[in-house]
């Protein structure tokens, strides 16, 4: 199961697979350690029963030390998985840094703009610059299909589930406030 290097001689694919797999299995680790430590903060009410509203995050924090504990054991054993051979990937294809930054920036304009004008609105700036960012052929289309997506899901988790997700500027309109 250990990454062969791509020449005899060149150890580059072995210890870059190496790392990549540690720092996966620190990440995993750490997200249990994270959720262990969010999972304390929960505020128990005195009525709860035996298991009690810390239980699931408990539960998956256990589960994600594990993993991350056994994936950084059987990587530092040299067990480490193999390379990608994919039909569809292409090494030679350098990775679109533009298209990482835009998609970062949404994300970003996403996160401030939900307080000021609401999260149907956000949320269509956010699909649509997601679309524009990978290349899609029209913007027009991109920006309608962002604000019926945002709006869908503004109604269906407001209006149907009744949980309640900012309306913002949109918050006099009936079937949009949870």
């Amino acid at each position: 199961m250990t990454a062969q290097p791509t020449a005899p001689g060149d150890s580059r694919t072995a210890l870059s697979g190496r790392v990549g797999e540690l720092l996966f299995a620190a990440a995993v680790l750490s997200l249990g350690v994270t959720g262990f430590l969010a999972g304390a903060g929960i505020q128990t009410p005195p009525s709860a029963s035996d298991i009690g509203p810390r239980a699931f995050p408990y539960l998956v924090s256990t589960l994600l030390v594990i993993v991350g504990t056994a994936l950084i054991v059987q990587v530092m054993r040299g067990r480490t998985g193999d390379a990608e051979e994919g039909e569809d990937i292409d090494p030679t294809v350098r990775t679109d840094w533009a298209a990482l930054a835009k998609l970062a920036g949404f994300l970003i304009l996403h996160i401030f703009l939900i307080e000021p004008l609401g999260w149907p609105v956000a949320a269509a700036v956010l699909f649509f610059g997601v679309s524009w960012a990978l290349g899609a052929a029209s913007w027009i289309r991109s920006l309608v299909i962002g604000v019926v997506l945002a709006l869908i899901l503004q109604v269906g988790f407001a209006g149907l589930l009744g949980v309640s997700l900012p309306a913002g500027i949109l918050e006099g309109v009936p079937f949009l406030n949870g």
